[in-house]
Order: structure tokens, then sequence, then C-alpha cells
């Protein structure tokens, strides 16, 4: 790994750690707004749940420290479920998966953190949302990746389509701050991967989606992940405050439930985190955590 980006491991993982805070801490200011607005007056607020987890690495000698992190869920009254993961690990990667990984064909040494975010909320007419930003580093290669993306749940676009504007053009004015290029092939990136083949149709309404970012200038590529982090919950704040009031009907949450299952679809045939994660012996149940409560097939 290039020297200069040594740092930027401790850096990003504290990076990570704080922007998970600062997401539960909004999260629960949500849910304790919707309750106070006398919508569940009955009800009280929920709050995160946290759970620590250490990883083992089965190419390492028994009792080596290979990382861990730290699984937060809501399941509240606003946020049906909402997940948000920080985790920090490192090893070996196996003989067939590392020659996947670029850097990592030689010796299958890796070290990789991040944050990852879904937000599915109980009410069909806020969208649901992913972001997850990260830095991986392998003994040849080091780089940042992540991304932000909306998913509608109804068919009402009415309703739906100047928020899912909104988050564009917020990701739209984070990319053209670093690189007039970024927005362009960054949200191809998100609408050519998440598009679940076997259907022919797309997850959501898109975003942007970034891998492999290395262009030689760490604190560059640094600030840009921040800044997704940080613009994806300032967004999405927004389309919380909009949306949060309005009544729906049995025929939404149905839309909902559906929609639900095509992320389910996506999300365990074609996520490069869960098959990152599980090929990597990470936390099940923090890989999975992306998973909607509840969904329905027709």
């Amino acid at each position: 790994m290039p020297e200069n980006y040594q740092q930027y491991q401790e850096k990003s993982s504290h990076w990570f750690q704080e922007l998970q805070q600062k997401i539960c801490h909004k999260i629960e200011n949500y849910e304790s707004l919707f309750i106070k607005k006398g919508l569940k007056a009955k009800e009280k607020p929920k709050k995160f749940t946290a759970k620590t987890w250490k990883r083992t690495d089965p190419l390492l000698p028994p009792g080596t420290a290979a990382g861990g992190g730290e699984m937060r869920i809501l399941k509240g009254h606003l946020f049906e479920k909402a997940g948000v993961n920080f985790s920090a690990v490192y090893g070996l990667f196996s003989e067939d998966f590392r020659r996947q990984i670029p850097g990592a064909e030689k010796d299958g040494k890796f070290w990789a953190s991040g944050i990852s975010v879904v937000i599915h909320p109980y009410s069909p007419f806020i969208p649901t949302v992913h972001m997850n930003t990260r830095m991986i580093v392998t003994s040849n290669k080091t780089w940042f990746g992540g991304g932000a993306d909306i998913t509608p749940m109804t068919a009402d676009f009415t309703i739906n389509q100047p928020e899912i504007h909104r988050f564009h053009q917020v990701l739209e004015g984070i990319c053209n701050r670093h690189n007039e290029d970024y927005y362009v092939r960054f949200k191809k990136a998100c609408d050519d991967y998440f598009f679940i083949k076997h259907r022919s149709e797309a997850r959501g309404a898109g975003g942007i989606f970034y891998d492999y970012l290395n262009t030689g200038n760490p604190e560059q590529d640094f600030a840009f992940t921040k800044d997704v982090g940080v613009g994806f919950l300032e967004v999405y704040s927004e389309i919380i405050e909009k949306l949060m009031d309005l009544e729906w009907e049995e025929q939404h949450r149905q839309e909902q439930l559906i929609r639900r299952g095509r992320y389910v679809e996506f999300n365990l045939l074609y996520d490069r985190g869960t098959i990152f994660g599980l090929k990597t012996d990470g936390n099940v149940e923090a890989i999975l955590m992306s998973l909607p409560p509840l969904v329905s097939w027709p």
C-alpha cells in the first residue's frame, strides 16, 4: 500500500463510526417527533439497539484478532426497520475469493472498514434508502467505494417524484464539487449495478455508486467519501420531514411489500457487499441487516 494512504485507515474508520452516530441520532429524533406530533400518541419512541461483534478468521491462527464492528437496529413507529452498521475487519481472503479482489491475488491479505445504512420506513410514501461508504486495503491496492440510492415503494410518483429529483440533485452537487465527471459516471454505475437481471428491471430510482476510487490523492478521495455520507443524511432528512405526515391506505402498503420483495431478491442474489461479508466470515446478522422485516410476493 502506498505510504501516503496508511494514515487514512485510522481516519476513515473513525469517520465511519462518527457518521454512524450522526445518522442514528437523526433517525431517533424523527422517531420522537413522529410520536410527539400525536400520530402515535400512546406509544413511546423507539431507540436503536446496539450489538458489538468480533470477527474470527478461519485462515488465521486461533485467537488471532480479525476486527469486528457494531450493528445498530431500530424497529419503530415511523421506521419499520433502520439498520446502521459499522465494521473494521482484516485478515486473509480465501484462495478462490482473493482472485476476485484487486491487489489480493498474491497473499490474500486485506483490511476493510465502512458504514452500511438501510432504512425501511413504515409509511409506503417515504422511500427506502441505502447508503454505504468504505475503504479497502489489500497488499497492492487501496481504494474508497460506496454510494447512495433511493427506492420508492409505491406507484404514486405524483408524491415521490419531487423527492427523487431532490435526492439526485444533492448527489450531483456533491459529485460536481469534486469532479465534474463523477455524477455521470457514478449514476450510470448505480443504474447498471442495482439492476435485477432475472426481472429485467431496476431495483429503485438510482443514485450514485463508485468503487475502486483511487485518484492518487487520498485526501481528495476521503473528502468525497465523507461528503457522500453527509449529503445523504441531509437530503434524506428533507424527504422524511416532507412525507412523514402523509396518510396512506392499505393498497399503498401492499405495493410497498411487493417492492420490498424485489429488494430482497437483489440483495441476496447480486449485492457485492452481501457476498463480500459472507466470503470474509463476517457477522451474518449484520450482513443481512438490509433485509426488510416484512415482504410480499404477488
